[in-house]
């Protein structure tokens, strides 16, 4: 379902909208919708940055995983 808004947008940044989308509605719709994905991934970002810090990975911790990390060029 789509509601109708009202937004006030400066006009240069209007004319580069226009000049860059087919619907402007659509083409807004497209920008917060990018928008809002990627401040997501920056608060998980962030959140997993946190962790890290508070719970450091210990010595040895993910050495188990090393032999899944080759390639075969070996």
């Amino acid at each position: 379902m789509s509601k109708t808004i009202r937004i006030t947008i400066d006009e240069p940044l209007l004319h580069q909208i226009d000049r860059a989308a087919d619907n402007r509605s659509a083409f807004i719709s497209d920008a917060v919708r990018h928008y809002l994905t990627a401040r997501r991934i920056r608060q998980m970002e962030g959140r997993h940055r946190w962790g890290y810090k508070k719970h450091p990975v210990a010595p040895g911790e993910f050495d188990v995983w090393e032999k899944e990390q080759v390639w075969g060029d070996e």
